[in-house]
């Protein structure tokens, strides 16, 4: 009896926590917002058609958003995911339309050059100990330059009509590219919620001393953190080239700010040791359905940018302030408590002794 009457406290306490969390916040966020759209449209924004363009749409913003959220969770900061995103989807059209490439050889090829990319990128990082910042933002002028190179000043539309179908598909009322975010994020979270090199990786971009003196290699996790954003920006790549009608050098010019926008609104520090992939989700789709305002209501696209920088700037001062009073109160008892993980975040443990190298 004491057991179960154990199980159930321990399941109170999870519902009470979950209801206090970024992640119940943002869900109802987004299950008001995108009724309040509904009632403005007078309806039409919650029927079959509506949906399915809303969430085909929002499988970029998701990708992109995890993509950001990889290289934050060491402490690292991606500057390239928009440059990346944009080159890998020219590159696609460019093989398809005019080398004629097969569709599917053509998104393998994207995919890998976006990971290569990804994986260079934190190579190139750990051997010259330089800033990610710098070094992604020194990524994303070039592959500016090259993405211009592949297509100029033109439109590349004329790819493969199956793939533009496949972009299209909606088994069961839902777009397959949808769902191709979904089960990237599942993936994701299982990689790093349970596995025990997504452990590593929080050790590593929690505490890097710590996981240095356990065993962790530091300069591995950074790669590999670059490594995966890299994969996530090209399937990112793949999901706009089939929704698009075509590709051209703005494509990927605007992913920036949501990228960094849905990671942090979501839950995930800026100084690593965390991740809230579910909490990153749902920020890409409160930032969709102000997307979808702007287009109802006829907004300009300027003020939909300024209010994404303000919440993300209001997110950040905000969580500082938390952690300043947390320290403070933590001080004026003689010790400093660890700060707590955001919504469905993972609080970083060390790991024991795994023969690895610093």
């Amino acid at each position: 009896m004491n057991t179960i009457h154990d199980r159930r406290e321990r399941g109170a306490a999870v519902l009470r926590r979950f209801s206090r969390s970024t992640t119940m916040t943002l869900l109802c966020v987004v299950l008001a917002g995108y009724l309040a759209l509904g009632v403005a449209s007078s309806g039409s924004f919650l029927e079959g058609p509506s949906i399915r363009t809303f969430l085909r749409y929002l499988a970029t913003p998701v990708l992109i958003g995890l993509a950001q959220m990889v290289a934050l969770c060491v402490g690292q900061l991606n500057l390239a995911v928009g440059a990346l995103g944009g080159f890998t989807a020219c590159l696609m059209g460019v093989l398809m339309a005019d080398q004629g490439v097969p569709a599917g050889v053509a998104v393998a090829a994207g995919v890998l050059a976006a990971t290569a990319i990804g994986l260079v990128t934190g190579l190139c990082i750990v051997a010259t100990k330089i800033n990610g910042f710098i070094v992604t933002l020194g990524t994303m002028t070039i592959l500016q330059g090259a993405q211009y190179w592949l297509v100029g000043t033109r439109t590349v539309d004329g790819y493969s009509a199956g793939l533009k179908e496949l972009g299209r598909a909606a088994p069961l009322n839902v777009p397959l590219v949808f769902l191709t975010a979904l089960a990237a994020a599942a993936l994701l979270a299982a990689f790093l919620y349970r596995g025990t090199a997504g452990r590593r990786l929080l050790a590593a971009g929690g505490n890097p001393l710590a996981a240095r003196l356990s065993g962790i290699s530091t300069d591995r996790q950074i790669v590999l953190a670059h490594t995966l954003s890299g994969l996530l920006i090209g399937v990112a790549a793949l999901t706009a080239t089939a929704s698009l009608p075509g590709v051209n050098r703005s494509v990927g010019g605007d992913w920036l700010l949501p990228s960094f926008a849905a990671p942090i609104i979501g839950g995930v520090a800026l100084t690593g040791g965390s991740v809230a992939v579910l909490g990153t989700v749902l920020a890409a789709f409160v930032m969709r359905l102000i997307d979808a305002a702007r287009a109802q209501f006829s907004l300009d696209p300027s003020w939909v940018n300024f209010l994404i920088g303000v919440v993300v700037l209001g997110t950040v001062v905000g969580g500082r302030i938390h952690q300043t009073h947390l320290e403070k109160r933590g001080g004026s008892r003689g010790s400093v408590p660890p700060a707590p993980p955001p919504s469905d975040a993972r609080p970083t443990a060390v790991l024991p002794h795994t023969g690895g190298s610093g």
